[in-house]
């Protein structure tokens, strides 16, 4: 028998009930698989993220993240309260290497007087081109949505930084916000696009947050996640391949503000920074804070 700490943490805000919640287990050596996928399902949060010790010197620590049904390569929210937690345990400042699924990645964390901030440097950009016609009208009459609700400027494409999204940009907040999708239809769509998430966004110009958006994953679990590290990661690389937001970007650089949550009560943000080469996504980086719901323990 071990004893296992378990945090439930609130990413992307500072207010307990609020932002994404995510399960962290920071001493999960010992775990077996089994055991992960039973405790993320007991948990019943969006993702559980489990810290183990490095076996190599190329990096600090590896992290496995499960949604109630099954692994994920990687995980933006869990990212950001893992390493919340292990700044509050008194691990390491600064920079860190975590190994994840989707590569070993940086992590920044960043003390704030008698706080923490979170920098996740996310996996390699990988946009792709425009979907089909008939998958975009098998999307939208899934999602509950007109063709007329859809921005033209914003071509409906599956992006990734690790965990692809389809990117679905609509014209209004109030259609946004009152959408009741069909979730049975997008898990059988995932299956044939081979991606799981889907992410409606709106464009606020010449406003912040720049970007308001829902993020839904019902084919691995997750009927919506309430702030989405991972999406809006790869809606920043989709921005910059697409040219979207080019009155924002500079040669080098797009950073915007993003507000995911809103329709379930759940209101969280997060900077997004993509690093531009050549016109493309580079790198891609999120920002988040976190606050510790509550804390308890195991014995398995």
């Amino acid at each position: 028998m071990k004893v296992y700490r378990i945090y439930q943490v609130d990413s992307f805000t500072k207010n307990k009930f609020y932002g994404n919640p995510a399960g962290v287990i920071p001493n999960a050596d010992g775990l077996s698989n089994e055991q992960m996928q039973q405790i993320a399902r007991e948990l019943n949060n969006s993702e559980t993220a489990f810290v183990f010790s490095p076996i190599a010197p190329n990096y600090d620590m590896e992290v496995r993240f499960f949604t109630p049904t099954k692994e994920v390569p990687i995980c933006g929210h869990a990212t950001i309260a893992t390493h919340y937690i292990r700044a509050l345990e008194g691990e390491k400042i600064g920079k860190v290497l975590q190994k994840t699924r989707a590569g070993i990645l940086p992590v920044e964390i960043i003390q704030e007087k008698d706080d923490f901030s979170i920098t996740m440097t996310q996996g390699k950009p990988k946009v792709e081109t425009p979907l089909d016609r008939q998958i975009i009208d098998e999307i939208i009459h899934a999602l509950g949505l007109k063709i007329q609700d859809i921005r033209q400027d914003c071509p409906v494409a599956i992006s990734s930084t690790g965990h692809s999204k389809v990117m679905i940009g609509i014209k209004e907040n109030q259609c946004l916000n009152t959408l009741k999708p069909n979730l049975e239809s997008l898990s059988v769509l995932s299956s044939k696009l081979h991606c799981n998430g889907y992410y409606l966004f709106t464009l606020n110009f010449n406003e912040k947050p720049f970007i308001r958006g829902r993020m839904f994953s019902p084919a691995i679990g997750i009927a919506e996640d309430p702030v989405t590290g991972n999406a809006n990661g790869a809606l920043g690389a989709y921005l910059v391949t697409y040219r979207i937001a080019k009155h924002l970007e500079t040669p080098n650089n797009l950073s915007f503000e993003i507000l995911q949550g809103e329709a379930i009560q759940r209101l969280g943000s997060m900077c997004v920074n993509v690093e531009i080469k050549n016109g493309k996504p580079f790198l891609v980086k999120i920002t988040g804070k976190a606050v510790v719901c509550f804390k308890t323990e195991i014995s398995i």
